[in-house]
């Protein structure tokens, strides 16, 4: 299958680049930025995009890459901090712009059309985010565009193939990023539409094949959409091979047990084994309230209870897990980049060194939306497939500072009182995700004629593309004060409702 490499400079958007040229039917796959030339002509690439990077091009401690990677013969795409790489390692001048350019722009072309803007309309909206940029082009490149604030918005030396642009396509704020690099991929690297759901299936149910063999695999399964969508995967690739154990940590939505039980065990007719290990999680969460130890704890407890539970179920050999790219991109710094670390991701951050299983993760390459695209490939019900996401270590995340069975089924309860008016007024399918956090504070109100001193709902809701980045949704003020006077009428223990509006960045969509 045709591949363009992305070398990953620490950006926090490399994965995104990924997923837009996938939505283009082209594969990607994404490279450390040290990769040697050799590597990748080894993979046969196409074409090389270089993403950008927190990093100032001249500072002493900056991500280079081997200068090698420009003359191997392919087409290269310089975004942001790659075009700038691009400019220092060729013979332009980067330095500090006099003015931050953060935000909408819009470019003018200059000269006739390159290829790569082809199709693009004049004024068109484009999405910055450097403090320094181009200041003298390398020999044989020529302005193809410029922006209110950078006069080498798009660059490009078409006879080496080479291209720059000083903003960023990938992200959904460039009205037109899409077809940009679609015109690299198809244009200007000459691929394919070959990338589709489908041939992922085929190509993910050889791949789990070769590496487990005749070997058993166990499933962690919650019910979710990732995990509904590894288990359908998985059951396609080794049938009867796959045993999914759900566990449940009490920490779940309200009801979730019975759900998960009927859909998979009766429905599908998947080997299901269910766990009520509750009462051990609550014990070790006991006044914890630090964010990270909830999460380390959940994870190693969870690789617990999979190990005593995998005598009743035979002996397994692989652990599954429906890891994400978002999942992955949150948790660490790929191969070293620069990028912080923002949190660790239950899937990806918490597992034990001393883990007993071998990892299989069938949908570590995938965005949420492509998860969702191979759910309905595999025949899932729509319920499953367009779920809300739900984090791995599920309400320990949504109920702040120390965790207790009452404060557990407060947030559940209300939690049910979301989710129940959004599917109500048919907000359900419109947004990325809606629920209910509960927060460490009380408050005086007055309840009928008496003072009360209860706790605090915030009530989340979020629209995105990938999860990447996020913007709260303007919910009609009618039915944001159903949700608020449900709860407080029907949730005991609550006597205020807040309403979140902070968008990621800066925030994150969950509080923990």
């Amino acid at each position: 299958m045709e591949v363009i490499g992305i070398l990953d400079f620490g950006s926090q958007y490399t994965q995104v680049i990924a997923r837009r040229v996938r939505e283009c039917g082209v594969y990607t796959e994404i490279f450390h930025h040290k990769v040697k030339a050799r590597v990748l002509r080894e993979r046969g690439v196409r074409g090389i995009i270089l993403s950008g990077g927190p990093a100032s091009v001249y500072a002493r401690n900056a991500p280079k890459m081997d200068p090698a990677v420009l003359g191997i013969g392919v087409p290269v795409l310089g975004i942001c901090y790659g075009l700038q790489l691009i400019g220092g390692l060729m013979g332009g001048e980067v330095a500090r712009s006099d003015h931050r350019e953060y935000g909408k722009g819009s470019i003018r072309f200059r000269g006739r059309r390159s290829d790569l803007l082809s199709g693009v309309t004049a004024g068109s909206q484009i999405w910055n985010s450097h403090g320094d940029r181009l200041e003298r082009l390398p020999k044989g490149f020529r302005v193809a565009a410029i922006s209110e604030n950078s006069p080498y918005a798009a660059v490009e030396d078409a006879d080496r193939r080479i291209y720059g642009l000083q903003f960023h396509p990938e992200v959904s704020h460039t009205a037109e990023g899409k077809k940009i690099l679609a015109n690299f991929a198809h244009k200007i690297c000459g691929c394919r539409s070959e990338w589709t759901m489908r041939s992922f299936i085929q190509h993910t149910c050889e791949a789990i094949r070769a590496q487990v063999g005749p070997g058993r695999v166990i499933l962690g399964l919650s019910g979710g959409v990732d995990s509904s969508v590894a288990a359908a995967l998985l059951h396609e690739a080794i049938g009867d091979q796959l045993r999914c154990i759900f566990v449940d940590n009490g920490l779940l939505r309200k009801n979730e047990a019975r759900l998960v039980e009927e859909q998979f065990g009766k429905h599908m007719r998947i080997h299901l084994k269910c766990v009520d290990a509750s009462r051990g999680f609550l014990r070790l969460l006991r006044g914890v309230t630090d964010p990270e130890r909830k999460r380390k704890i959940i994870g190693n407890e969870f690789i617990r209870v999979f190990e005593r539970a995998r005598r009743s179920v035979g002996k397994a050999k692989f652990l599954a897990q429906g890891t994400l790219y978002p999942d992955v991109i949150e948790s660490v710094s790929i191969g070293g980049n620069p990028a912080a670390l923002i949190k660790s991701h239950h899937n990806v951050g918490g597992l034990p060194d001393d883990m007993e299983f071998e990892l299989v993760e069938p949908l570590r390459q995938l965005f949420k939306d492509e998860v969702r695209r191979v759910g309905e490939e595999l025949g899932l019900p729509r319920e499953i497939v367009w779920r809300q996401p739900f984090p791995g270590p599920g309400l320990a995340v949504r109920c702040l500072g120390e965790i207790t069975p009452e404060k557990l089924e407060i947030l559940r309860n209300a939690d049910w009182v979301v989710i129940d008016e959004m599917k109500r007024s048919g907000w359900y399918h419109k947004v990325w995700q809606s629920f209910a956090v509960l927060l460490p504070v009380r408050s005086v109100g007055v309840m009928g004629d008496e003072r009360s001193y209860d706790y605090t709902i915030a009530v989340r809701v979020v629209e995105s593309q990938d999860g990447m980045t996020a913007d709260w949704v303007k919910l009609p003020y009618e039915l944001l004060g159903q949700i608020s006077s449900r709860i407080i009428n029907e949730v005991k223990g609550v006597n205020r409702v807040t309403f979140d509006i902070t968008s990621k960045p800066p925030g994150t969509i969950e509080w923990e």
